[in-house]
């Protein structure tokens, strides 16, 4: 891969192979973290996911234990 310049930033382009494992799509948003000296690319949850993640959620808060807006917001 090649790092090229790209405004005031640098860029690498990944390739083709590389992006259909990740199952990445344009403006995604991708995490690098080197490890031992190895560079690891992850793809980070799209919106969707998150929301599908959190609506597994929804219901199973005891009613005893939620919170009203005003309770949420009381000073």
């Amino acid at each position: 891969m090649q790092i090229a310049k790209w405004g005031n930033s640098l860029a690498v382009r990944l390739p083709a192979d590389l992006v259909r494992e990740l199952g990445l799509k344009e403006g995604d948003q991708i995490d690098l973290q080197k490890d031992d000296g190895v560079m690891k690319v992850k793809r980070l949850p799209r919106a969707e996911e998150v929301l599908a993640g959190l609506r597994q959620f929804r219901g199973k808060l005891p009613a005893a234990e939620r919170l009203s807006r005003d309770d949420a917001n009381e000073r």
